[in-house]
Parts: structure tokens; C-alpha cells; sequence
């Protein structure tokens, strides 16, 4: 077995910072080349090694052994100032009974009802909007998933007032923390204006959920969403009661974050996708038609093969969830090297996403390879959701969120871009748009030659 001083190390780190510039200034480039130099490869941030696997079979390994490589390193560290020990982001030793408590919120049989606060959310935001109106699309995408977060999450309990504020304070807190990621303290604890209003944000956001979480532990009531399961959640296997206040309140921030701001990217990425592929939107526009008119549901969810497929494509040409950082707890191997206790690891969806080896022409939007007429990747070589017992808990609601949304749209609107504001993507905590306005045009003026193609394609 060869030393971990012997990993291969990534060239272009600078003095002091190591690989900082290059994470900073184009992280996707940098990750994409990494592959070449092998399956392991450190690089630096500062005076901390981190070790980059590159490898697909390698990561579902370090996912699915999640007692050796369990979540911490520097994502991680700056993530729990935020979202504290829910389940999202706990220890190993404290996740399998978080999971269980957590499990019955995300039951297959409360999507249906999900699933109604999910199309109506989207329907009141596409009736909102008139022909010819210019959208900033990751923005109203924000206001959209916000919307949906919340019905499922709080019902009723939040004033609009207050939503808006926790909209605000979502975007401030997750476009700071991949910077807050490289600065070493006491840089973090400086008065500036990024600190100040990180700091700020965090704190509102968790005065607003413990707010609503204790007026819930006081009612005692069952409202049909997610926090009345949490409230009510028992562990079978534990004698002790269910989660306590502090719990349910990390747990639930974690679920505004990831549930707010990865919805947002995946569904703005895929109306842009879709724009610039006339071709499957015209595809996609005979699916939804086919439903026979009005907002997409739960029950339409088998007809919406394409609209599936499209999602699918989203994810992995650009998942939300781009880089992950892993600790190490016990002196192990991996690819043949001996990782010590305390080896900060990291995976990227994105780099797995777009190896040309795993995905045939990866930088293709192709909904296609997705279907059972097409030879499907790996199942290691698609991670949107990680592997394992720490695979993201709410993957089906995503899935059905995401699908009913882009359907519901595309059944009412056409997108097209407004030159100059075409979107560039941008990597922070989670991989998204940014300066992407679009025009929404009626369906009915989607020209004849359009739909002509989609009843030849389809």
C-alpha cells in the first residue's frame, strides 16, 4: 500500500493559498482537471491537504462507508455554523437515529399531499406573470421553491412578511459559505460587510424556524406537512422520546436551505437548457399538452416521461450539489493509499457527471440518455443525490417537485432568452444561474413549424 504523501498533488498551488485561486476563479475547470493526474489527487486550501477522489467506484465507496469517511472537512465545518447537527449534516454516530426520526416526514404516502402544495405553488406563480414580461429567472425560481419549501414545511405558520425575509436570508447565507470556506479565522470574525451580513441572515434564519417550531410543540396539532411529522416522529428503536427542540430546528433549517436553493438551480437551469434546445421543448411541450390542459399533478407523474428525463439531464450536466467535503475517522485505504485519521477527502458530482469515459459527449444536454431505448451510465456514475445511508432524504420530493414545476410551466409559457442576459453559471455551496433573464411568451404563439417538429419527434 503506498504512503498518502505519495498521492499525486494538482499542479498550479500557489505559496500560503495552495489551490484557493483556481477553486475560486473557475472551480469547474479546475475539477475537470484534475482525472488526468489520477483517481486520487491532493490539492491545498491554505495550510490544509485535501485529498480529491476522482474515481467513481472510489466515491460510491467512500459514500456507502460512511463511519470512516463521515461528513466533516472545511464544507462541512462552515455548513454546521449554519444548519447546526440535523440530520442533514450530524456526525455518523448521532445520523442512523436523526434518519429515523426524519424517514416518516418524506413518506411515500404524504407526497400526494405534498405534491398539492406543490402544483398549487407553481400554478399561483405562472398565473402572476404576463405575455411579453422579462423574468429574472433564478430569482423567481427562488420565490417559487421558497413558496413550495414553505407550504410543505410550515403550511400556513409564515406571513408574507416574513417569507420574504427568509428568502433574503437564504440567498445572503448560501452565496457566502463556499468563500467562508477558505477563510481561516480570525478572517471569518472580522467586522466586514460579508461577515456582518452572513452573521445577520443566520441568525434571523434560525429565530424565524425556532419561532415556528415552538408555537408547533405547543399545538400539538398534525397540519399534514413536514414539521408536524418531525414533531410527532417516534423512533421504534429508541426508548428515548422523539427529536428535541434543538433537533428539529437544525433539521429544518437544513431542509429550508437545501429545499429552497437547489430546487431554484435545478429548475432554472432546466427552463435555460430547454430554451436553448428548441427540439426537446418542443417534445416537452406535446407531453404536457397531452395531459389536457391545466397545472401538472401527483397522478400525471407516470405521463411525464420526458419532462422526468429532463430533470435527469439537468442534474447531472449541472448539479446543484457540485462539492462535497469527507474527515476521515479511522486510518484506512483507498486506491491503494493509506489515508490516516484526521484526512480531509472531497467529491464532486459534477467531476463524475461530466467524465467523458462514464457519459458518452458529457457536455451534450441530452434527455435521451435516460431513456430505456438508450444504454443508461453507471449507477455510480450519477450522484445528484449522493449513495448510501447519508443519500439525501428528501430525493423523491425533489424529484417530484422539480417534474411537476418544469411541466406546469411549460404547459402554460414559452421561455425565451433576452439577449445580453443569457446566465453563467456560477459555483458556490451550490452549483447555479446567475444573471439569466427570460421573456414569457403565451403557448399559443409558439409557431406551427415548432410543433410540427414535436409530432415528428415524438
Amino acid at each position: 500500500m503506498k504512503d498518502f504523501r505519495s498521492i499525486p498533488t494538482a499542479p498550479r498551488a500557489l505559496p500560503l493559498v495552495g489551490h484557493v485561486v483556481p477553486l475560486l476563479r473557475d472551480p469547474l475547470a479546475f475539477l475537470n482537471s484534475l482525472p488526468a493526474f489520477g483517481d486520487l489527487v491532493r490539492i491545498r486550501l491554505g495550510p490544509l491537504a485535501m485529498v480529491v477522489i476522482c474515481d467513481p467506484e472510489l466515491t460510491r465507496r467512500a459514500l456507502l462507508d460512511d463511519r470512516v469517511f463521515d461528513k466533516g472537512g472545511p464544507l462541512y465545518d462552515r455548513l454546521r455554523e449554519v444548519i447546526g447537527d440535523g440530520v442533514v449534516s450530524c456526525r455518523h454516530e448521532a445520523h442512523r437515529r436523526l434518519r429515523r426520526l426524519s424517514q416518516s416526514a418524506f413518506h411515500q404516502a404524504r407526497l400526494p399531499d405534498y405534491a398539492r402544495a406543490m402544483t398549487t405553488c407553481v400554478r399561483e406563480a405562472a398565473d402572476s406573470w404576463s405575455p411579453g414580461q422579462v423574468l429574472d429567472v433564478p430569482a423567481e425560481m427562488m420565490r417559487v421553491s421558497s413558496k413550495i419549501i414553505t407550504a410543505t414545511l410550515f403550511s400556513d405558520a409564515l406571513p408574507a412578511t416574513a417569507h420574504g425575509q427568509l428568502v433574503e436570508d437564504v440567498t445572503t447565507v448560501v452565496k457566502s459559505l463556499y468563500q467562508r470556506m477558505f477563510l481561516i479565522p480570525p478572517l471569518d470574525r472580522l467586522p466586514t460587510p460579508g461577515n456582518r451580513a452572513h452573521l445577520a441572515a443566520r441568525a434571523r434564519l434560525h429565530d424565524t424556524v425556532e419561532r415556528i417550531v415552538a408555537e408547533r410543540r405547543a399545538d400539538g396539532a398534525d397540519y399534514g406537512d413536514l414539521l408536524s411529522a418531525l414533531v410527532a416522529a417516534h423512533d421504534p428503536e429508541d426508548d428515548r422520546p422523539g427529536m428535541t427542540g434543538a433537533e428539529i430546528n437544525d433539521t429544518i433549517v437544513s431542509f429550508v436551505l437545501a429545499g429552497i436553493e437547489s430546487t431554484a438551480a435545478t429548475l432554472s437551469s432546466a427552463l435555460d437548457l430547454v430554451a436553448r434546445h428548441p427540439e426537446v421543448e418542443a417534445r416537452l411541450h406535446a407531453e404536457v399538452d397531452a395531459l389536457g390542459g391545466g397545472p401538472a399533478t401527483y397522478a400525471d407523474l407516470p405521463r411525464l416521461r420526458l419532462t422526468e428525463r429532463v430533470i435527469n439531464e439537468t442534474l447531472r450536466l449541472r448539479p446543484p450539489g457540485w462539492f462535497f467535503t469527507r474527515v476521515v475517522t479511522a486510518d484506512t485505504d483507498l486506491g491503494g493509499y493509506a489515508l490516516p485519521a484526521g484526512t480531509s477527502v472531497a467529491y464532486s458530482p459534477y467531476l463524475i457527471h461530466h467524465r467523458p469515459d462514464l457519459h458518452h459527449d458529457p457536455e451534450t444536454f441530452a434527455p435521451d440518455r435516460w431513456s430505456d431505448e438508450h444504454p443508461r451510465p453507471p449507477r455510480h456514475a450519477f450522484l445528484p443525490f449522493a449513495a448510501g445511508a447519508r443519500k439525501c432524504i428528501g430525493d423523491s420530493f425533489s424529484m417530484v417537485e422539480a417534474t411537476l414545476a418544469l411541466a406546469t410551466i411549460a404547459g402554460r409559457w414559452r421561455l425565451e432568452h433576452v439577449p445580453g442576459h443569457r446566465g453563467r453559471l456560477a459555483a458556490a455551496v451550490t452549483l447555479e444561474l446567475r444573471d439569466l433573464h427570460m421573456r414569457v411568451r403565451p403557448r399559443a404563439e409558439v409557431s406551427a413549424s415548432v410543433v410540427s417538429s414535436a409530432q415528428g419527434a415524438t
